[in-house]
């Protein structure tokens, strides 16, 4: 936070000055008592099993000054010395100042959520803009309650753009972190089943997703992916101006002429009566989108579209990887799954031209998805039963779906199922070979990760 004092602090989330100075400058949140520095102010949260606020005399020997809500007086000794500002709720006062500094920044914000694809697409879009202007992000994943505040807080007045990340657990969380924002444009990327167990249906989700729009500023726009059947509709619900991206006719920015070569996706990009050649170095028809999302946002905002078409030539997401090792070619895509993502990642594998051996998909079970959870793998079994696909390498209980899936709808495709991670690492490591293209997903609790650290190992 820039220009930030205890006073201003105070002020923006009514709370009350107990101790300390209150002209002095806080220019972080710190929400871990064992870091920060003396421009920081500490966080404690009330957490389910510990309550931060027994960490604040420690936190004070590193920290600057600390928000309670448990005290109505300072502690005795050095640390009752510096500020504490006393609140009702930590968490929330902590958003209120994160409310009210972006509003001092007031710079034009992009709020990006959907179930599946937002971190991808919050990274590309960035990488769009950033091609001709000064564009802060969400960094690492912080989209949630504390996460979306902490982000707020660092954004500075050199930046001319914003790209935050919006996440959810539980109903009405999109529309508090929305409201924080004030975004300028709202981008929802797909609805698919992620947090269904809580929400217990997609219609919910979408609903929830949705509520992104009420924190929109009154000339805000929104775009949504026009391939989601559950989405496209907004586009005669919303009073503010709706842009559809995808690969359906009915799409405002869309793709044609999709091709995947050496490890790279080429297609045309059609806005209006223009078209417009882009290289894109991810994979997948997923990432198709997300790069529209990215160059109908830069169209919008008046940037100029060749230049925000060269910057995609570069980009790498973090997500899914391709390793080129000595036993084969790995799309490292373990970091987690959804059956949306792994039908998705499974036709990045089929799609991929020039493969010389065989195209090998190793999947584990996709954890959380609620009371139907083996239906949503005998569906992706079904999906994968239509793809390229040479072998399908199983483990976890919920991964025989997946089996069962595919064999009631392919008779000849190769598949195998094992019992523990350990047997699965051991099989693929003696069948692979070169020429192959082996992919590895599942949720990051099955641990898969494990098996590409085997199969990179020198």
């Amino acid at each position: 936070m820039e220009n930030t004092t205890i006073k201003d602090i105070v002020k923006a989330c009514g709370g009350r000055l107990l101790s300390g100075d209150e002209n002095k400058v806080i220019r972080n949140f710190s929400i871990d008592s064992r870091s920060g520095d003396e421009d920081s102010i500490f966080v404690p949260i009330i957490g389910e099993r510990v309550d931060a606020h027994r960490f604040i005399e420690g936190a004070l020997a590193i920290n600057g000054a600390t928000f309670t809500s448990e005290h109505d007086q300072p502690l005795e000794g050095p640390a009752g010395q510096k500020p504490w500002v006393r609140v009702d709720d930590t968490v929330d006062a902590m958003q209120k100042v994160g409310t009210w500094y972006r509003n001092r920044m007031n710079l034009p914000v992009v709020a990006v959520t959907g179930s599946v694809g937002k971190t991808t697409t919050r990274e590309m879009i960035s990488t769009v803009l950033a091609s001709q202007k000064r564009v802060f992000q969400t960094r690492g994943n912080q989209n949630s309650q504390i996460g979306v505040p902490l982000t707020l807080s660092q954004i500075s007045s050199q930046d001319q753009l914003a790209v935050l990340e919006i996440g959810m657990s539980e109903r009405g969380q999109i529309e508090k972190l929305t409201t924080m924002i004030r975004p300028n444009i709202a981008v929802v990327t797909l609805i698919g089943v992620s947090h269904i167990a809580q929400l217990k249906t997609q219609e919910n989700i979408c609903l929830e997703k949705m509520d992104i729009v009420k924190g929109l500023q009154e000339d805000g726009q929104v775009f949504l992916n026009g391939d989601d059947h559950f989405l496209a509709p907004y586009k005669e619900k919303l009073s503010y101006p709706v842009w559809l991206y995808g690969l359906g006719d009915h799409c405002d920015y869309r793709a044609e002429n999709i091709s995947v070569k050496k490890g790279k996706t080429y297609f045309d990009f059609l806005y209006e009566d223009k078209r417009l050649p882009v290289e894109l170095s991810s994979l997948g028809e997923h990432n198709v989108r997300n790069a529209l999302a990215g160059l109908g946002i830069a169209h919008r905002m008046g940037l100029d579209l060749d230049k925000a078409a060269l910057a995609l030539k570069d980009f790498s997401g973090q997500r899914l990887k391709i390793l080129y090792t000595d036993r084969c070619t790995l799309i490292d895509d373990t970091y987690n799954a959804s059956p949306d993502s792994m039908k998705a990642s499974a036709k990045v594998l089929s799609d991929m031209e020039d493969v010389r051996g065989r195209r090998v998909a190793g999947l584990a079970d996709m954890l959380e998805l609620g009371d139907k959870e083996k239906e949503y793998h005998y569906q992706v079994g079904s999906y994968l039963a239509g793809l390229r696909l040479d072998e399908v390498v199983l483990y976890g209980d919920l991964a025989r779906e997946i089996e069962r899936g595919i064999k009631d709808h392919n008779k000849t495709m190769a598949v195998r199922w094992f019992e523990d991670r350990e047997s699965m690492k051991d099989y693929l490591m003696e069948s692979i070979c070169p020429e192959d293209v082996l992919l590895l997903k599942g949720s990051n609790g099955m641990k898969l990760s494990e098996i590409v650290s085997a199969l990179t190992a020198k």
